[in-house]
């Protein structure tokens, strides 16, 4: 019985039982405001029918009351009823009293009122019956008469009486047929609802790649379904870029981490092959490149977590674009155009787009031959950078894939060549964070050509 009665709460505690128990209140409440107000109406209206019928009654009585007088000069004393447990009559004179009335209420005093509204009382039949009394006044050779009628309401109270047992009785069926309705048709319209649940429920990271059966008829439920898929595929790519990312990190942590312990074990073992200036310089090299990987991850990652909101302020973009050309000239024998530099300024944090910047230039740099080209000039509102090199250029087909993390082609594999494949992702993720617009073609030297296109500051002093 314990079992039984936590079953039943657990029941009601779900959805579907909440909403049978909604049903339940809401329509026998309905029901029974409507039950009231239907037992009223039928006895308003069967008592307005007993009243017709009253009128006409005491319009009879008034007429033989009248004739009586006219000819005798004398009141009717006493009147014929046509059921005396259900009716009496009487005739009051001007002076009230009562001069006239049927065998049934012989003697007693004047019953109801003698106004002109029909007046309910309890009694003086033998039978004690719920009379409804009318009045109705005439003249008469001598003087004024009123004529008081009283019909019995038991029809009126046996049929309200009925139809309040019938509605009484029969509304704990309907309420019944109603929840078990409810009951059955909830759980049939949350069915899928629990089967999306049970297939989400026995999705795991290793099982991204199912997905929940979407029901048809393109309801709120099949909605729920199809963006449960949705979820279910952004989570699939997440969870693939994540374990890709960290074994692409892995990787790139392990070639340096590699070298420094190689070059520390030769060290050890023969001091005189690998002294100790030589070990320092190949540990500060290697230890720099882990530095800068990890402060790439870093800024990825807030990339990731939609926090890499950056510093704004007005910036000359020319200054920092000339910076760099001075920076790799120094650095490379490359020639560095800077012709198509003009003045730009544009809303940002000098150290992202700086950083922005090189890394633009350095990919420029890494797969030039002899020639480098930067320009910067303003447009529509717009200042649009762009950085060209005379390399072998990008395939239009892995133009989107050099700006995902970790991607370098074929031609670049080598580390020591072709950097850490996480250059033009920062690229990627600093321009959106600038709100810029990024494109990678083919340029005018025969390489690659990327272009930036920022909003132009509104400082313009």
């Amino acid at each position: 019985m314990t079992g039984r009665a936590a079953a039943l709460r657990a029941a009601t505690r779900t959805v579907r039982g909440r909403t049978a128990i909604a049903t339940l209140v809401i329509v026998g409440l309905a029901s029974s405001v409507a039950a009231v107000v239907i037992v009223a109406v039928l006895r308003g209206l069967l008592a307005e029918d007993v009243a017709k019928a009253t009128r006409l009654r005491v319009a009879e009585v008034s007429r033989q009351a009248v004739d009586t007088v006219v000819v005798t000069g004398k009141f009717r004393k006493v009147f014929d009823v046509p059921d005396p447990d259900d009716e009496f009559v009487q005739v009051l004179d001007s002076a009230g009293r009562v001069v006239g009335a049927s065998t049934n209420v012989a003697g007693l005093p004047a019953q109801g009122s003698l106004t002109p509204d029909p007046v309910e009382l309890t009694g003086p039949l033998a039978e004690q019956p719920l009379l409804l009394v009318v009045s109705g006044t005439v003249d008469t050779p001598r003087g004024p008469i009123t004529v008081l009628v009283g019909h019995s309401l038991d029809a009126v109270k046996d049929a309200t009486k009925t139809v309040a047992a019938l509605l009484t009785g029969g509304l704990p069926p309907l309420l019944a047929v109603i929840g078990v309705t409810g009951w059955l048709l909830t759980g049939r319209a949350l069915a899928p609802v629990e089967a999306i649940r049970t297939e989400v429920d026995a999705i795991s990271t290793s099982l991204l790649d199912r997905r929940v059966s979407e029901p048809p008829g393109g309801d709120e439920i099949t909605r729920l379904a199809q963006t449960m898929n949705s979820m279910l595929g952004r989570l699939e790519q997440s969870v693939q870029r994540q374990r890709r990312f960290v074994a692409d990190a892995s990787h790139e942590l392990r070639s340096p981490i590699a070298a420094i312990c190689q070059h520390a074990e030769v060290s050890l073992a023969h001091p005189t092959r690998c002294p100790t200036s030589e070990l320092a310089a190949t540990v500060l090299t290697e230890a720099r490149r882990v530095q800068q990987l990890i402060d790439d991850l870093l800024l990825l990652a807030r990339a990731d977590e939609h926090s890499l909101d950056p510093h704004r302020e007005p910036v000359d973009l020319d200054d920092l674009v000339f910076e760099e050309a001075s920076r790799l000239r120094s650095d490379t024998t490359l020639r560095v155009g800077t012709s198509a530099v003009s003045a730009g300024r544009v809303d940002g944090d000098p150290a992202a787009l700086r950083r922005l910047l090189r890394n633009l230039v350095d990919n420029a740099a890494r797969h030039a031959t002899r020639r480098v080209s930067l320009g910067l000039a303003e447009h529509n509102g717009n200042v649009l950078l762009t950085v060209e090199d005379d390399g072998p250029g990008i395939p239009e087909p892995d133009r989107a894939r050099v700006l995902e993390r970790f991607v370098r082609l074929d031609e670049s594999r080598a580390r020591d060549d072709g950097g850490s494949g996480l250059g033009l992702a920062i690229v990627a993720e600093l321009a959106r964070a600038h709100h810029a617009g990024l494109r990678i073609g083919a340029g005018a030297l025969g390489g690659a050509r990327v272009e930036l296109s920022f909003l132009r500051s509104t400082d313009q002093a």
